[in-house]
């Protein structure tokens, strides 16, 4: 299936700075826990610690894609009262604070229930750069990319171990850069990571020059200079999301300092 490029190009937009000195430190959190208030300031503290694109993840009730560690910090967002509306307002603030790429993780049915063309128009009006939507289906992507397009932003295509020989294709759309999961099943800290991820790695470059980020599992300094190694980006969701849980509203320097040993492990 061929997906249909608008105005906006695969290597073009904010999402391609991430990568322009060396790789890519991508940091995901999830917006409202325990409250927007924080989640703004950890972010802020992310970018000055070397955080080169942020992941805001939306809080959702059904994250089919998660592990107990996000799901639990969705709910404890969705129980705080979290909305998309405050997300907007989240993103926009932030616009004025910080000029790293920023992106919502989120899944197909909040965009759907809030109407995708209101989504798309706000998400563009407050400075999104672009979404990662990881239950959209391949074959569906194009009805979200046109409209993307049309607003300047950038829809991040995904490729896991179970992609097989569909890696390629999926790899030709991508835009933005391709975030390859490290490994089978949901996301989690994980001991070890396999060679999953190196493989799908080489199989998209043999097609594209889009950078390759590396996700799901990964947690230590050691762990993110092996996936450096082989990508040119390394994605960080689950552990940042637990200190955040550990810490609560105290988590602003402890992610930090975090952040600063992980951008430092992949220099």
């Amino acid at each position: 299936m061929t997906d249909p490029i608008g105005p906006t190009p695969a290597g073009t937009g904010r999402i391609a700075t991430a990568f322009d000195h060396g790789k890519a430190f991508i940091p995901f959190v999830t917006a409202g826990d325990p409250d927007l208030a924080t989640t703004e300031a950890v972010i802020v503290a992310m970018v000055e610690a070397g955080a080169d694109l942020v992941e805001i993840g939306v809080p959702f009730s059904d994250p089919i894609a998660e592990g107990p560690v996000i799901e639990a910090a969705d709910a404890r967002a969705l129980a705080g009262g979290t909305t998309v509306d405050q997300l907007f307002g989240l993103v926009a603030r932030l616009r004025a604070q910080v000029t790293v790429p920023l992106v919502f993780m989120t899944y197909y049915n909040p965009i759907f229930a809030y109407g995708i063309d209101r989504f798309l128009d706000r998400s563009a009006a407050a400075g999104l750069d672009g979404l990662i939507v990881p239950d959209l289906p391949f074959e569906a992507r194009a009805e979200l990319a046109a409209p993307c397009h049309e607003r300047g932003l950038q829809l991040v295509s995904l490729v896991a171990p179970t992609s097989a020989d569909r890696v390629a294709t999926i790899a030709r759309a991508a835009e933005g850069f391709l975030y390859c999961v490290s490994s089978l099943g949901v996301t989690g800290v994980r001991t070890s990571l396999g060679d999953h991820a190196a493989r799908l790695v080489a199989q998209a470059k043999a097609v594209t020059d889009l950078p390759c980020a590396i996700g799901f599992g990964i947690a230590r300094p050691d762990q993110a200079t092996a996936m450096a190694a082989v990508a040119d980006g390394v994605i960080v969701g689950s552990a940042i999301v637990t200190l955040i849980a550990q810490h609560g509203r105290a988590a602003v320097p402890v992610v930090r300092d975090y952040v600063s040993a992980m951008k430092a492990a992949i220099a």
